[in-house]
């Protein structure tokens, strides 16, 4: 078994439409095509700004994209703003999470997450959660203002629990992630929540799950 098990945090362990989710009487019939907005400028700006060169922050680039999201979609009240990033800041965790977790401490494994999230944004889902106990570290791109899928990102894993890349378990339900993280040596265990279709095939998981709850049964 690998010595660390690192889980990317949104999309993964939270659910990023939890926000829109919680409030989608308010947003209106076009409330899901709003968060697929949403959520897809935001990594569109983190993205776009590595490959330039630059950082903002992720927090900064999410009430980005939100507005982004309120003007492609106008039915969509903005008053609802300061509401929505409330909700994103708390996002539920899946509840596969927590049982994952729960059972990869059982067997003492080392457990964290690496995310493009912001230290507040991180430590605001984590306390929402409940999961901060079953968590070894929380890093994030913060500390070197670059986002993934760059192999300066995973590089933070191996430095903070002293391993080889080949000794990481590394657990994403983003596609893009997967094929960074295995680029640069982890073992990953794509979490294809959605049905979505095989991408990066030079890239390829070493295992494919629906959810979480089969994670500390897998061969890796």
């Amino acid at each position: 078994m690998p010595r660390a098990f690192v889980f990317d945090a949104y999309g993964t362990l939270f659910d990023v439409h939890a926000a829109i989710a919680r409030h989608r009487d308010a947003a209106g019939p076009e409330a899901d095509r709003f968060s697929e907005i949403w959520r897809l400028k935001q990594l569109e700006y983190a993205w776009m700004l590595s490959a330039a060169g630059h950082y903002v922050d992720f927090w900064t680039l999410t009430e980005r994209a939100l507005d982004h999201a309120f003007a492609r979609v106008p039915s969509v009240d903005g008053a609802l703003r300061a509401t929505l990033l409330d909700a994103y800041f708390k996002l539920d965790a899946y509840p596969d999470a927590r049982t994952a977790l729960a059972a990869l401490k059982r067997k003492g494994r080392k457990t964290a997450i690496l995310s493009n999230g912001n230290p507040r944004m991180l430590d605001g889902a984590v306390a929402a959660a409940g999961i901060g106990a079953q968590l070894d570290a929380v890093l994030s791109v913060d500390a070197i203002r670059v986002y993934k899928p760059r192999a300066e990102v995973y590089r933070l894993v191996t430095g903070a629990f002293s391993v080889q890349p080949g000794e990481v378990a590394f657990v994403s339900s983003n596609r893009w992630d997967v094929m960074g993280a295995t680029a640069f040596g982890f073992r990953c265990v794509w979490v294809n929540r959605a049905n979505a279709p095989e991408e990066y095939p030079e890239f390829a998981p070493v295992a494919v799950v629906r959810d979480l709850a089969s994670l500390s049964t897998l061969e890796l």
